[in-house]
């Protein structure tokens, strides 16, 4: 069942230049498709249209969401949360609105912010989130109920280590179960490494990514820990994605920063355990990692 088709949709507002120009896009089950594009460039136009939120001028948007016969979950690029309301007070109400019992609402809305490890727990009043962490109820908010469409305008904004790796996992589980995903970023090498597909959004119109299989593979660095301090992981120029394995913390890093990433884990206390880069496609298999040392520098 095809989700969502875009087909030759412009979007201008009144006689104001055109935002988007002759966009064709397919989303089908189990597609992650990630847009690329600098501020400004019309990428979260497109996602509202996508989520059917704001209409396009020209051209049409058809599929299952259209009909009302398939569940979006939307998180904005900007979160305002300056309600009263806790987190799972908010996140009941909207449960309850979109169909689900209050009991089933509950039980799903502290799943997701157990998961996605909220500081303050449940209780915390919306209005005393920090940006990072408003931004893990506006995931929670999209995903409670299993979305057919999943929109992502700058998703991984503001999280914390632990929370990027969380919304790696829910990508992933949200396309393995049948639903399509589309987020937006400017790193090419993170949507990279999340998507099935990529596009290019430049002057309004969306092209195929010109990236691909002749990019350098990822370095991949093994640390120990913890170490005195932990680095805000996910802002470090050119770290990919993050997963814990007990004291170990395992990064992928585009190659051009895998220097200043390890220097910055040194500085914080944490132990090299391994750098490895995998083989780029057809070159054969990966060369085993290199030893490195196990101790900060001092």
């Amino acid at each position: 069942m095809l989700h969502c088709e875009a087909v030759a949709v412009g979007k201008r507002y009144g006689r104001g230049p055109w935002i988007l120009r002759d966009v064709d896009l397919r989303l089908a089950p189990g597609d992650v498709l990630a847009v690329l594009g600098a501020n400004g460039s019309g990428k979260s136009t497109l996602l509202r249209i996508l989520a059917g939120l704001t209409r396009p001028t020209t051209g049409r948007l058809t599929g299952a969401v259209t009909t009302g016969r398939a569940a979006v979950g939307y998180v904005p690029d900007r979160f305002t949360a300056h309600e009263r309301l806790t987190a799972a007070g908010y996140l009941t109400h909207l449960g309850r609105i979109r169909g689900l019992p209050t009991a089933t609402a509950r039980h799903r809305a502290g799943q997701l912010l157990e998961r996605l490890a909220l500081v303050g727990g449940p209780d915390a009043a919306l209005r005393t989130l920090s940006k990072g962490n408003a931004q893990k109820v506006a995931l929670a908010q999209a995903l409670l109920v299993p979305p057919d469409l999943l929109v992502l305008d700058e998703p991984w904004s503001g999280l914390d280590a632990s929370a990027h790796t969380v919304l790696a996992e829910l990508i992933a589980e949200t396309a393995a179960e049948g639903g399509a995903v589309v987020f937006t970023d400017h790193r090419e090498a993170l949507a990279e490494a999340h998507a099935t597909a990529t596009r290019a959004i430049a002057d309004g119109r969306v092209a195929r990514s010109a990236s691909g299989a002749s990019s350098a593979p990822p370095a991949e660095i093994v640390l120990g820990g913890p170490g005195t301090a932990a680095p805000d992981w996910p802002a470090l120029p050119g770290v990919l994605a993050l997963t814990r394995r007990g004291s170990e913390l395992h990064l992928r890093v585009e190659p051009a920063h895998a220097d200043a990433v390890l220097l910055a884990a040194l500085r914080h206390g944490w132990s090299v355990r391994a750098v490895s880069r995998p083989a780029a496609a057809g070159t054969g298999p990966a060369p085993a990692p290199a030893p490195a040392p196990r101790t900060a520098a001092r």
